[in-house]
């Protein structure tokens, strides 16, 4: 299994100042490829302290001068957010500097603020982001952009410096609700997983991914990269303690940034799915849900992380699993131990498993039932 890093500069409360958030991340991205991580990750966002980078491309260019052989991932860039045409160029001369080594990872966004301060609506979020897409990866494959859409009508324009090498493979999509899922089959990406529903339900959609997927491009989908908050400590009462408090403290801020408790999802075109999720906070209470979404993720001791992330496999068939390792306000130095244990202990075994194991059933574990559906899943 390929095993990645991803760093996310949360400011939470802003407890210290952005520079130095922006100093203690990039300390730690300097060490994955020393550890032997093999692909650094960022993500996208804007104008609140959820996560403050706001041009994730800009940021893979510089860890690309700062790193020989990692491959640099988006986790993602939101397409929707962006000029199709300065996307395709910049991706393109982002590639060149690194020799090749970009994953690329594209979303359609869903923070309300987000949206609202690039004065667009969500409304014309999916069909912008398929718009997008197909300009963006045509382009990528052909060298040149031509569009002629509802939202997007690009004249035909040259891509420079020209792609020297093809982007099919290396391509990825986060889809998180249902309907996303054959859109992406559609566009022969892959499916980058965000852990924020039950397992069972991801290996659901998967299958019905690949069959989509097999149909349309008469190949198999290449198997799914999974990420995960990652918190990894010797002693398993500590690792527990530590991960409600980080874990659960980042997905406060997630349910702050997205507004998950407000009404408006419910009513936004194409975001029916995430407006479930106000409905879950009101009848179970915000500590049910944190608690919900800590288990989905991956933390415990160096053999308890690993056996979370096999079962992730099991499920999935992942290819990939890119870790979060400083999230919530974490203290650096609590952070770069993370980081470091789950190098020294846990990323080897991973990389002896094999990438293109199958998944197996979709079934919740033992307990898991239970717990999903006091809580409605």
């Amino acid at each position: 299994m390929h095993v990645g890093m991803a760093t996310v500069f949360q400011n939470p409360h802003r407890s210290r100042t952005d520079h130095e958030v922006y100093r203690n991340e990039l300390r730690l991205a300097d060490l994955a490829e020393p550890l032997g991580f093999e692909s650094v990750w960022g993500v996208e966002h804007h104008f609140t302290d959820y996560t403050m980078c706001p041009d994730v491309l800009q940021f893979l260019t510089y860890m690309a001068g700062r790193t020989t052989r990692a491959q640099l991932g988006s986790m993602v860039v939101v397409l929707p957010w962006h000029d199709p045409m300065r996307v395709a160029e910049e991706v393109s001369m982002l590639d060149t500097i690194a020799d090749g080594r970009l994953i690329l990872g594209l979303g359609r966004g869903a923070g309300k603020v987000e949206f609202d301060g690039f004065r667009l609506s969500m409304d014309e979020s999916r069909p912008r982001f398929v718009e997008c897409a197909e300009m963006v990866l045509r382009g990528l494959e052909t060298g040149f952009c031509e569009y002629d859409g509802a939202f997007y009508k690009q004249p035909r324009a040259a891509i420079r410096p020209k792609p020297f090498k093809s982007f099919r493979g290396r391509t990825y999509a986060a889809a998180v609700s249902p309907e996303s899922v054959p859109i992406m089959a559609k566009l022969g990406v892959g499916m980058l997983i965000i852990p924020q529903k039950p397992w069972h339900e991801v290996a659901r959609e998967l299958d019905g991914y690949r069959a989509a997927y097999r149909e349309i491009n008469g190949a198999e989908a290449p198997p799914p990269i999974s990420a995960g908050w990652t918190f990894c400590d010797p002693d398993p009462d500590r690792a527990r303690e530590q991960a409600r408090r980080w874990i659960g403290g980042y997905y406060q801020t997630v349910l702050d940034h997205y507004q998950f408790a407000g009404d408006h999802l419910k009513t936004t075109k194409g975001y029916e799915y995430y407006g479930k999720m106000s409905e879950k906070i009101a009848t179970y209470g915000t500590e049910a849900v944190v608690d919900y979404f800590m288990n989905l993720q991956v933390w415990g001791t160096p053999e308890q992380c690993y056996e979370r992330i096999l079962d992730i496999h099991a499920r999935t068939g992942n290819s990939h699993y890119v870790g979060v390792f400083s999230y919530a306000g974490m203290p650096y130095d609590e952070a770069e131990r993370n980081l470091r244990l789950f190098a020294a202990e846990v990323m080897p075994a991973l990389k002896k498993l094999d990438r293109g194991a199958p998944a197996v059933s979709g079934a919740p574990r033992a307990g898991e039932e239970r717990n999903l559906t006091a809580l409605g899943f």
